[in-house]
């Protein structure tokens, strides 16, 4: 049997190789001989080092940034072969696997590091960027990263901003006469994980808001700062930026790369899938598991495993999916491309279990999953 392993990460636990391991192990068990591809995705979130660098030769960067909180870190990003393309994962630097559930506030929380990634890809020559927004504990807009480029956000007195969204509402004006002028020199490609514009039902602070700490009210805040930051960019540059598909990514970083660095918004996982040719293994499946987290109504905003759905499907190749957490809305899912969904929790048991044990509840799901495919082979 030819089985593809295609799954991202599990955010907080494991990481997309992990994952893909633990599934490996499970197959294994119950059917030794069968012929593994094992390709670990990333939608464009966390993994993308993983998915794009490592795979090509790339070499990782280790420097000391910002995390969102202000503090002083180590994080990383690739440059690929060619010597001139970054990687860029906004989550080394900014994302909300670097703060304890007590510490999200995507009040104060700050995109700043990640634009010192950028900058130090800039001093060592890079021209051309990659950078993946998924998996941020931001709503600032992309402001703290831009401030590290060299913009200034400004109140009516012409003070500078503090860190984070929940100051966009005393945003004036914005001083782009500092931006590095080797961003004009620059491609900068976005992988988007998600569609949702800046602000609205939709956009970023009421749809990923919670997830990085907010209560209702702070949503509310958010969404009317992000507002007046658009309206602000519109003013300036004469372009409505707010509703573009995807720049609402990343808490409206997305809206940040697009208004000032000139970037290419694409979907996250069609560009990795492109990059590892992935299609070319799936049309000569017989099965392919992905997984991830959690699967939500969400998942089919340009999430890895709605790509590979898409992708499978077209080939007739049936997806089995694993994740730690089944909600609501998934129905439409199963139309296009998944066969079935299975969650690793085998057991009554709190988070803090289920991520401690996850790698051991992956493979014993996956070994059941392949004992269940074995009888109906055999019968």
């Amino acid at each position: 049997m030819n089985i593809v392993i295609a799954p991202d990460s599990f955010k907080e636990c494991l990481t997309a190789t992990e994952v893909a391991n633990n599934v490996s192990k499970g197959i294994l068990k119950v059917l030794p001989d069968a012929t593994i591809c094992s390709i670990p995705i990333s939608d464009g979130g966390e993994g993308l080092l993983e998915s794009l660098v490592l795979p090509f030769d790339g070499t990782l960067q280790l420097i000391e940034v910002k995390d969102p909180l202000q503090r002083t870190i180590k994080s990383t990003y690739g440059i690929l072969k060619d010597g001139t393309t970054a990687v860029i994962e906004m989550a080394k630097a900014s994302g909300l696997e670097l703060l304890k559930e007590h510490e999200k506030n995507p009040l104060i929380t700050s995109t700043y590091g990640t634009g010192q990634l950028i900058k130090d890809a800039l001093d060592k020559g890079c021209t051309r960027f990659i950078i993946g927004l998924g998996g941020s504990a931001t709503n600032d807009g992309g402001t703290g990263m831009l401030r590290a480029l060299g913009l200034k956000f400004l109140n009516k007195k012409g003070e500078e901003l503090r860190e984070g969204g929940g100051v966009l509402n005393e945003l004036f004006s914005i001083d782009i006469s500092g931006l590095d002028k080797r961003i004009e020199n620059c491609e900068v490609t976005v992988a988007c994980d998600v569609s949702n514009p800046l602000t609205g039902n939709n956009g970023a602070s009421l749809v990923y808001g919670a997830q990085k700490g907010g209560n209702n009210r702070d949503l509310k805040v958010l969404d009317e700062n992000l507002k007046n930051y658009a309206n602000i960019i519109e003013e300036m540059l004469h372009e409505n930026i707010g509703t573009i598909p995807g720049a609402g990514a990343a808490g409206g970083t997305g809206a940040g790369l697009l208004a000032f660095l000139n970037a290419k918004l694409v979907n996250g996982i069609e560009l990795i899938l492109e990059t590892l040719q992935l299609e070319k293994y799936i049309k000569e499946a017989d099965l392919v598991i992905t997984g991830e987290g959690k699967i939500d109504q969400q998942t089919l905003n340009g999430k890895t495993i709605a790509g590979i759905a898409k992708m499978s499907k077209k080939h007739k190749v049936p997806v089995i999916v694993i994740t730690g957490k089944i909600g609501e809305g998934i129905d439409e899912i199963y139309d296009n491309g998944v066969s079935a969904i299975y969650s690793i929790v085998n057991q009554p048991m709190d988070l803090s279990e289920a991520l401690k044990n996850a790698d051991i509840l992956i493979e014993s799901c996956s070994e059941n999953i392949m004992r269940t495919i074995k009888t109906f082979r055999n019968s």
